[in-house]
């Protein structure tokens, strides 16, 4: 079943809190729904409510000293997992530059996952790494939010060209618009061109919102607390619209 990998060069975009939105929409239509935080700031974690409870970090799992369904955690929520994030993956370049076949490991264990659930999202982390080079070479989908902005669109446009040079399945890359302030012509201009211009753009779109800023105060899923908000209902929307893309 296919892992989607929620990922931008850039922090601060909304790739966190659409990697969350998600897998918890994904979960509440019964399917069984892994999220794995690969982000050492461990913000989906948070949002879950949730603390790593293996010793050594992505080091013991990717090593093989500790089995990787030991690390994945029930959440809250009926049908969605978790597999939360230590601070041990700062140094996941060095680990994986230590681990042999440490590429060829994570796809394994990504591979795992796919007999096991549904769907697996997996929040990456921002920039360019050899973590992030695995994940591109191990998951089948890629969810790029962007924020309606010249700069924003030019590391759009970095991921693609990444994707081209190395051989990379760039249609298979989604991106979506997050953080849109519609009072501003910039943003408004913005969407229309890249619409036009780039068909895998997805139409629905996540407006700046003080309920998604909520979510880390609560630390639960948008639909959870506020599923009657514009923001929620937008969530959805684009859940929808990705779904028919990737079936």
């Amino acid at each position: 079943m296919p892992t989607i990998a929620i990922y931008n060069f850039k922090g601060g975009v909304g790739k966190t809190t659409a990697a969350v939105n998600f897998a918890y929409l994904a979960s509440l239509e019964k399917n069984k729904v892994l999220l794995w935080d690969f982000d050492p700031q461990g913000s989906a974690s948070f949002f879950c409510s949730v603390k790593a409870k293996i010793k050594g970090g992505a080091k013991s799992l990717l090593e093989g000293k500790s089995k990787i369904m030991d690390a994945v955690m029930e959440s809250d929520y009926p049908n969605l997992d978790i597999l939360p994030a230590d601070f041990s993956i700062r140094n996941m370049d060095i680990i994986l530059e230590e681990t042999k076949k440490s590429g060829k490991k994570l796809r394994v264990i990504i591979d795992s996952f796919r007999k096991r659930y549904d769907y697996t999202f997996i929040d990456c982390p921002p920039g360019l790494s050899q973590l992030s080079e695995h994940i591109f070479r191990s998951a089948d989908y890629f969810l790029v939010p962007v924020i309606p902005s010249t700069l924003s669109i030019r590391t759009y446009h970095h991921v693609l060209d990444y994707f081209k040079k190395h051989d990379l399945n760039a249609n298979h890359i989604y991106p979506f618009f997050s953080m849109v302030d519609i009072r501003k012509n910039l943003h408004k201009e913005v969407m229309k061109s890249c619409f036009v211009d780039d068909p895998n753009f997805l139409k629905s779109f996540i407006k700046s919102s003080s309920d998604i800023e909520k979510m880390g105060m609560v630390q639960k899923p948008l639909t959870v607390f506020a599923g009657n908000s514009k923001s929620s209902l937008a969530f959805s929307s684009l859940w929808k619209e990705i779904k028919k893309r990737i079936h």
